[in-house]
This record gives structure tokens, C-alpha cells and sequence, in this order.
């Protein structure tokens, strides 16, 4: 049984949609494994053990592509087995989701979607209509996973056994970490300039309404270059997953009604609404930034310079300056500390920081607040901001004190895993499987 264990073995199985066109094409496709009315192509299994070999360095174990051969057939598995249980996830997620890759797909073309097509040979609606399939798929199987594992739970007796249990030498070395908060403050832009924005914005839907068309319009102004290659089209979105005042306006709305000039931390936005399902909105928007003046950017780092000069003095604390000041959200709460965006956790490594953070970081002392520093955000606004320097672990072997939270996890982790291989082995048991005479080799059903 323990032969199909999941968790013992780390790989990249990517959807890549670019690479998958181009790679397929290089070799002779065949079925290799079927699991009910679901199959597994050989460029699959191929493109899989690409990308795991792009993200390894070294020689890969020899049993690497069976590995990985044994993970999609466990993913095929669950989304079979999903289809008998009724576990479903909804059309407008599916296409929510197909829209957010097309735009990352886009954003890294250059923002140039026509760039995007040349590569791949193909519309952008035929992209997004071969992304639908593959992300149904991927998010079903996320969700059965979630649905068997909901139980797990650990003991903190477990997670010193199976601490104990991880031969000395095997303990794995860890680099350096560091925790670091920040205090963003956004350039505050003048009414002039705000005034200058809704006009534009005003002008734009006077033309709509004229009779030209919203996409080639969203696509020649707005500043959201992700959905402007899509024509402003944000696919479905529940209550919740849009900044409030967009949300407002946007449910507010009738059906293909356009709203005025709608303010959100973002910029101005005209919306769109394309349709409405109870509590899920299709929206297109056109957004365009204010631009801060020099300005408007000098009195911005003489405001936070303030804010660092009363902190220094401890006439103010920085959590203090976050919570009333700060525009990051996602540290604002929790006294401007930086999270990973890989583990969620505020303890970094170097690879979490861009080069001109760490660079910063690398020049200053502990318990320090830098001086301002200038900043743009990944969607292009301009910003200052303060980075207080609060610690930093040296690199060491994982131990219990001072890595507890990382063996928790893995122990955890480990958990999962143990729950899954039981599910697997009593859910094929419901399942026709057959598999290529040529992976015999890598024993997939060894132990049933």
C-alpha cells in the first residue's frame, strides 16, 4: 500500500498551456493509462516529467517519471471517483478561473495579446477554451482533496514523534530567515488630476454609448492591462472577491447598463455588467490610474519621513503607523509584517525579497526603520514606503525550537497523505483502470 504514498515525492506537475502546444507536437501521443471514461495521454506524462526536471537540479532519481507517472493517476482517480459522488464545482469558477490565467498568460507575453496569439498559433477564445477542461479538472480534484483530508489533526506528542522518527542526518539545513514589516503610503493625487480622470472616463462612455465598442475601447485605455486584452471581461465573481466600491456599482447595476466613473484604491473604473447569477456578477471594466505629480510624490515622503521620525522618537509605534496609515492590506493588520506568498508564513528566506529589498535589508541593523523609500506596486502605483528591520535567524538544521511550525506542518502534511492513500485504495475498487503494457515496470497497482 505504501508504495503509492504522494507525499514522499516532490515534483512540478505545471499547467502551462504554451508549453504543453509545443511539446505535444514533438512527439507520437498515445493512451497510456485509462481510469473510467478518463485517460492519461503520453504527452502528458512527458510534459510532467519536463517540468519536474526544469525545476531539479542534479540527476533525477530513476524512478522519477514513475512518480509522477503514479501522481496523475491518483489525480485521474480522484476526478473519476468525483464524478460518482457528485462533487462538482461550478461552471462560472471555472471560467472565472480561465480568465485570470489568460491574463497572467497575457501580462507575460508583454501585455501584447496579439503576440500571445502569433506563439501559439491560436485565438484568444480558442486559448480559453482549451484552458476550461484542464482547470475544471484541477480545481475538482482540489476540491475531493479538501473534502477527504477536512479531518486532519495532529497531536503535539505526534509531531515529536515523527520529529524522532527523521534520521539525524536527514534533517534538513536551513537558510537564513527574516522577519521584516512594512508601512506602504500611497501618493496621494490631487483633485485636479482625479477631476482630469473621470472626464477622460466620462468621455469614453459617451462614445459607448454612441455606438463604439466597450472591448476596443478598454483595450486602448485601460490600465489593467490583464483584462484590457480581454476587453476589460473580469469572468464571474462572487460577493467578496472585488475592492467594495467596484462590488457596489457593480450589483447595483442592470443588465449590460454601464455605470458613472467609480472610485476604488485602484483608480477610476467604468463598469460594465455583462450578467448576474443571484450572488456571481460577469463584469468588464475600463480602469484608468490618476497620475501623481513630482509633487504629489514629495509631499508623500515628507509625510512618512514624519511618521518615522515620531516611531524613532517612540512617540508612535510601528504597528501603530500601520494600522492608521498603511495601504498594503495584506499586512495591515497584522503590524505590517511581510507574509511569503509561497508558505503564507512571516518568516522569509532571501528569495522571497526582490533584489532592491534585499539589498536594503542587507544594510541594515536589527530593530532599524529604514529612511522612505520609493515604490511602485505590481499594478504600476506609485508609493513610499518604511521596512523595519525586526529579525533574523542565522542558517541552521531544523529543530523542534525554533522550526516547530515548519515540522507541524510537515507532520500534518504527512497526515494528509496517509488519509489519501486510504481513500485511493478503497476508491478504485469502484473504478475501471487499465494501464499501458509498457509502465508495468512502475508497478502502479503493486499492493492491491
Amino acid at each position: 500500500m505504501n508504495n503509492f504514498k504522494i507525499s514522499k515525492f516532490l515534483f512540478l506537475v505545471g499547467f502551462c498551456l504554451i508549453s504543453t502546444a509545443s511539446f505535444a507536437q514533438q512527439i507520437a501521443d498515445k493512451i497510456i493509462v485509462k481510469v473510467d471514461n478518463h485517460i492519461i495521454l503520453q504527452s502528458e506524462l512527458e510534459l510532467s516529467y519536463q517540468n519536474y526536471l526544469n525545476s531539479q537540479e542534479g540527476t533525477p532519481p530513476p524512478n522519477a517519471k514513475c512518480e509522477i507517472l503514479r501522481q496523475l493517476v491518483f489525480n485521474k482517480v480522484m476526478y473519476a471517483k468525483a464524478e460518482i459522488d457528485s462533487v462538482i464545482v461550478l461552471d462560472a469558477q471555472v471560467e472565472g478561473e480561465a480568465s485570470n490565467r489568460l491574463s497572467i498568460m497575457i501580462e507575460r507575453a508583454g501585455g501584447d495579446e496579439k503576440k500571445l496569439e502569433e506563439y501559439l498559433g491560436k485565438s484568444l477564445s480558442d486559448i480559453k477554451e482549451e484552458l476550461l477542461e484542464p482547470i475544471k479538472e484541477q480545481l475538482t480534484i482540489q476540491k475531493m482533496r479538501s473534502e477527504i483530508t477536512v479531518d486532519a489533526n495532529i497531536t503535539p506528542s505526534q509531531v515529536h514523534k515523527f520529529y524522532k522518527a527523521i534520521p539525524k542526518d536527514s534533517l534538513p539545513f536551513l537558510p537564513a530567515e527574516y522577519e521584516v514589516a512594512q508601512m506602504l503610503v500611497y501618493a496621494k493625487v490631487s483633485q485636479q488630476e482625479k477631476n482630469r480622470v473621470k472626464k477622460q472616463l466620462l468621455d469614453i462612455r459617451t462614445r459607448i454609448k454612441a455606438g463604439e465598442d466597450f472591448a476596443v475601447l478598454a483595450k486602448e485605455f485601460s490600465s489593467d492591462l490583464g483584462s484590457a486584452a480581454q476587453g476589460g471581461n473580469l469572468g464571474y465573481r462572487e460577493r467578496g472577491e472585488l475592492v467594495p466600491e467596484y462590488e457596489a456599482a457593480s450589483f447595483a447595476l442592470k443588465s449590460m447598463e454601464i455605470s458613472e466613473p467609480i472610485e476604488s484604491e485602484y483608480g477610476f473604473h467604468l463598469i460594465q455588467l455583462l450578467e448576474r447569477r443571484g450572488n456571481l456578477i460577469n463584469t468588464r471594466h475600463i480602469l484608468i490610474r490618476p497620475k501623481p505629480s513630482a509633487e504629489d510624490m514629495v509631499y508623500t515622503n515628507h509625510f512618512v519621513d514624519s511618521l518615522r521620525n515620531l516611531i524613532v522618537k517612540d512617540s508612535l509605534t510601528f504597528a501603530k503607523a500601520v494600522a492608521e496609515h498603511s495601504a498594503d492590506r495584506n499586512s495591515k493588520n497584522n503590524g505590517g509584517r511581510i507574509l511569503s506568498q509561497q508558505t503564507g508564513s512571516a518568516k522569509l528566506v532571501a528569495e522571497d525579497f526582490d533584489y532592491n529589498t534585499y539589498l536594503i535589508l542587507d544594510t541594515m541593523k536589527l530593530k532599524s526603520i529604514s529612511q522612505p523609500l520609493p515604490f511602485r506596486s505590481p499594478d504600476g502605483k506609485e508609493a513610499v514606503r518604511l521596512l523595519y528591520f525586526i529579525d533574523k535567524t542565522k542558517p541552521h538544521q531544523a529543530n523542534l525550537n525554533d522550526d516547530y511550525e515548519k515540522i507541524y506542518q510537515a507532520a500534518l502534511n504527512d497526515e494528509r497523505a496517509r488519509m489519501l492513500d486510504e481513500w485511493f485504495y478503497t476508491a478504485i475498487k469502484e473504478l475501471y483502470i487499465d494501464i499501458d503494457e509498457e509502465y508495468n515496470k512502475c508497478n502502479l497497482m503493486e499492493g492491491i
